[in-house]
């Protein structure tokens, strides 16, 4: 099966030899995203809410990419570098995504890439 690379400029670009998503058939494989502005490349201000809202945004502009939405989204994974901030987190989560939710994971991560707080990665079904 074919693996075709995803890219849009409405998310950041990848920070290194990876692709933003790779779709196969009907799913597609979303790289991390932290939360980085795609016009300038750097991490958004702010707290831990407002890293979660620029991760998820730049989640749903690949999502779009490929052709699909969050409401398409089966699994996320989600990275902290603080599991004290899972309930906010949590909380930024329920203004993306509606019932049923897709399955989660949630790790505590020691650092991410830029030093950013959070990112999130997912698979997609998109018919």
């Amino acid at each position: 099966m074919a693996r075709t690379p995803i890219q849009t400029d409405q998310a950041p670009a990848a920070i290194g030899p990876y692709s933003q998503a790779i779709r196969m058939g009907q799913t597609v494989f979303l790289s991390g995203q932290i939360p980085l502005d795609p016009a300038t490349g750097e991490i958004v201000g702010g707290d831990v809410e407002a890293q979660a809202r620029r991760a998820f945004d730049n989640l749903k502009a690949v999502c779009a990419a490929a052709g699909g939405s969050l409401g398409d989204v089966a699994r996320l994974g989600l990275y902290l570098t603080d599991l004290g901030d899972f309930a906010k987190v949590n909380a930024v989560m329920a203004e993306y995504f509606d019932a049923p939710y897709p399955a989660r994971s949630t790790i505590e991560v020691s650092a991410l890439p830029k030093g950013a707080a959070f990112e999130v990665d997912a698979i997609m079904v998109v018919g």
